[in-house]
C-alpha cells in the first residue's frame, strides 16, 4: 500500500469515528474532498471576509502579538483574506485551500487545512479562518492549527449564525457555547471580538475567537 493510499485509509478511518459526535457523516475522505472542492468552485464569486473586520484584526494583532511576521488564513476560496492582512500589516500571509482553484489566486496555496507543513510547525505568529464549519474532525483540526502558532502567537475562529448549520459542504455546525467548549478543553480564549457585518449579504453579524496557547502571557 503506497503512501497516499494509506493516507485516505487513516483519514477515513477518522471520518468513521465522528459519527454521532454532531458532524455530516461521510463515507470516506474522497466523498469530503470532493464535496469541498465542488462547493468552491460553485461559490467561487463569494467572499465572506469584509475588508473592515481585517483591519480590525490587523490593528488588534498589532498590538497583542509582538514582532508579528508571517501569517496563514485557511480556507481562503479567492484569497482575499491574506491579501487584506498583507495591506494592513506589511508582512507575509499566505492562505489555503483544497480546490485546485487556489493557483488562480495569489498568495494562495492548495492545501487541506487539516494538515501542517513542517515549516510552519512552532513558527506562525497568527492564525485566521472563517471556515472551521468546514472541518470534518474540529478538534483535530484546531490541534493542526495550534501546533503552528507560537507561544505568544494567537489563533482567530470566525462565527456568525451561519456556522450553527450542519450540512454536507459545512460539516461541523456548532453553536458560540460549542465553540467555546472546544477551545477551552486545551486551549485558551483570550478575548473575543465583535465584529462588523460579514457575509455576501452583509448581514450577518460576527464574533472571532481569540485563542491562545494555555500557558501564552
Amino acid at each position: 500500500m503506497n503512501f497516499l493510499k494509506e493516507k485516505v485509509r487513516k483519514i477515513s478511518k477518522m471520518l468513521n469515528a465522528n459519527k454521532n459526535k454532531g458532524l455530516y457523516e461521510y463515507e470516506n475522505y474522497e466523498e469530503y474532498k470532493q464535496t469541498q472542492i465542488e462547493g468552491n468552485i460553485k461559490k467561487i464569486n463569494n467572499v465572506w471576509a469584509t475588508e473592515d473586520n481585517i483591519e480590525l484584526l490587523s490593528k488588534y494583532i498589532k498590538e497583542n502579538v509582538p514582532t508579528v511576521s508571517f501569517g496563514l488564513c485557511h480556507g481562503t476560496r479567492r484569497g482575499v483574506e491574506q491579501s487584506l492582512f498583507r495591506k494592513y500589516l506589511g508582512i507575509e500571509v499566505l492562505g489555503t485551500e483544497i480546490s485546485p482553484t487556489a493557483e488562480d489566486f495569489p498568495y494562495t496555496i492548495e492545501w487541506d487545512f487539516h494538515e501542517v507543513k513542517d515549516e510552519w510547525q512552532d513558527n506562525v505568529d497568527f492564525i485566521y479562518s472563517n471556515s472551521f464549519d468546514h472541518s470534518y474532525n474540529p478538534e483535530r483540526c484546531l490541534d493542526a492549527w495550534m501546533s503552528c502558532i507560537k507561544k505568544d502567537g494567537i489563533c482567530i475562529l470566525e462565527w456568525t449564525n451561519d456556522h450553527m448549520e450542519k450540512t454536507k459542504l459545512d460539516p461541523f455546525g456548532a453553536s458560540k457555547k460549542d465553540y467555546k467548549k472546544l477551545i477551552n478543553n486545551k486551549y485558551k480564549i483570550k478575548d473575543v471580538i465583535k465584529g462588523n457585518l460579514s457575509g455576501t449579504k452583509k448581514d450577518k453579524p460576527t464574533t472571532f475567537f481569540i485563542i491562545t496557547h494555555k500557558n501564552s502571557s
